[in-house]
């Protein structure tokens, strides 16, 4: 059984350590609005659009070597989106770790303050997409950041005031303890399609011939535990069916593979084989 080709992710939940800071670095670096605040817990997106639920922990720490979260990543609307993002990090000195150009897509990457990695996308169209039957060509080769730039008509004089309010959650990206268990789930059981596959280290896997909606890497030869608790981690990430029917038919195939999903407010949590939490949930 295939997941409905219109499938997407939703807003990723995030434990932080301090949440007036978070809520200033996402602001002013990151260039999102905040939406909502109560108590321990806030919403950010763009454009009113939910895309970050952030939650105080005070004392939480980064984590690494565990499973959870790689990175989320942002989609922008347009290659001007991308270079104008780019413009803003170098004018306010906002540290990088990586710029790259996945084939079907330019990324720039980046951590927030408790180490969340963080994508800045922006795809290719699709008709640049290159399939092999049912495998997409991606690659990680730098960025030309020269002919990015080149998508502005003067990018020193480029204002910026945020990310734009078509930002959506493109996808997501886990850290998981094995490939094969990682694919059995997110394919055999919720019917996404794996579209790429590195040998036993990463697997991209989509709805609709998408490059990916969900990414998944293992660390080499560890990592095969979820974070303690108290760390700065990944809560849960959201995967949105198209209606209450599909989120009913993938909700069924999950208990039938023996798993008992938690009903929530606005959907079902289910845990993947590496005890990633996911919130299904319907867009209507």
């Amino acid at each position: 059984m295939t997941i409905a080709p219109d499938t997407t992710v939703g807003a990723v939940h995030l434990t932080v350590a301090d949440l007036a800071r978070s809520l200033e670095w996402y602001r002013t670096a990151l260039g999102l609005e905040a939406l909502e605040r109560a108590g321990a817990r806030a919403t950010l997106g763009a454009g009113g659009h939910e895309l970050l639920a952030l939650y105080e922990e005070p004392g939480a720490q980064p984590v690494r070597g565990h499973t959870g979260l790689y990175h989320y990543a942002l989609l922008v609307p347009t290659r001007a989106d991308l270079a104008r993002w780019l413009m803003h990090a170098a004018a306010a000195r906002i540290p990088l770790s990586g710029l790259s150009d996945h084939l079907v897509s330019e990324a720039i990457y980046l951590r927030d303050p408790d180490g969340h990695g963080i994508e800045i996308y922006r795809d290719r169209p699709r008709s640049e997409w290159r399939w092999d039957g049912d495998r997409v060509s991606m690659d990680t080769i730098p960025l030309d950041t020269h002919a990015l730039l080149g998508a502005l008509d003067d990018p020193g004089s480029e204002p910026y005031s945020g990310l734009p309010s078509g930002t959506r959650m493109g996808h997501v990206h886990l850290h998981v303890a094995d490939i094969p268990s990682t694919e059995e789930f997110y394919g055999g059981v919720l019917g996404f399609e794996v579209v790429a596959r590195f040998g036993s280290e990463a697997t991209f896997m989509s709805a609709g011939r998408y490059h990916h909606h969900i990414g998944a890497n293992v660390w080499a030869g560890r990592g095969a535990t979820p974070p303690p608790p108290g760390s700065a981690a990944l809560r849960h990430a959201t995967i949105v069916l198209p209606d209450r029917a599909e989120l009913d038919a993938v909700t069924g195939r999950v208990a039938d593979a023996g798993q008992e999903p938690e009903p929530v407010d606005g959907g079902v949590i289910v845990l993947d084989p590496s005890r990633n939490r996911l919130l299904l949930t319907s867009a209507r």
